[in-house]
């Protein structure tokens, strides 16, 4: 019986937990710190650890920075080739007004071919889009609205 290869899960655990350790979560409530620290449910933090689960996109800046691990560690673990992340962090001004790109030409453009990868991707950004669109639909504190009696 051969063994089967890690999946993309556990691949993501053997980079991130010993990572974590390192950086300090360790002994009781660690994940709670983790999950505190990086916006992720301890649920998630437990899984994600174990290798039965990714987190989702939008909190690895978040986990990167925890952890002491770079971003584009976390990305390229996931899957993201390497060299279509490189562009994305060298960011000019010949990028300054271009037109804007639907999720799905974004993981056209990063070579994307795993329908998993691509979906989540495209998933996370929409996501990122409608808390966009929710944070500016919100009044700012302060802005004459009235205080939070009034907003009740």
């Amino acid at each position: 019986m051969t063994d089967a290869a890690p999946t993309r899960a556990q691949r993501f655990a053997a980079l991130v937990a010993p990572a974590a350790h390192r950086a300090g979560y360790t002994g009781h409530g660690s994940n709670a710190r983790l999950a505190r620290d990086t916006g992720m449910s301890e649920s998630s933090v437990s899984r994600m650890l174990k290798g039965q689960a990714i987190p989702e996109l939008v909190v690895f800046p978040a986990l990167a920075e925890k952890v002491g691990v770079s971003l584009m560690d976390l990305l390229a673990e996931m899957g993201i080739p390497r060299e279509s992340l490189q562009p994305l962090s060298e960011t000019g001004p010949s990028q300054v007004g271009s037109p804007s790109i639907s999720p799905a030409e974004a993981a056209e453009r990063l070579g994307l071919s795993d329908p998993v990868g691509r979906e989540m991707l495209i998933a996370t950004i929409e996501r990122l889009k409608r808390l966009e669109e929710q944070q500016h639909d919100q009044p700012e504190p302060g802005n004459g609205h009235g205080g939070a009696a009034a907003q009740m």
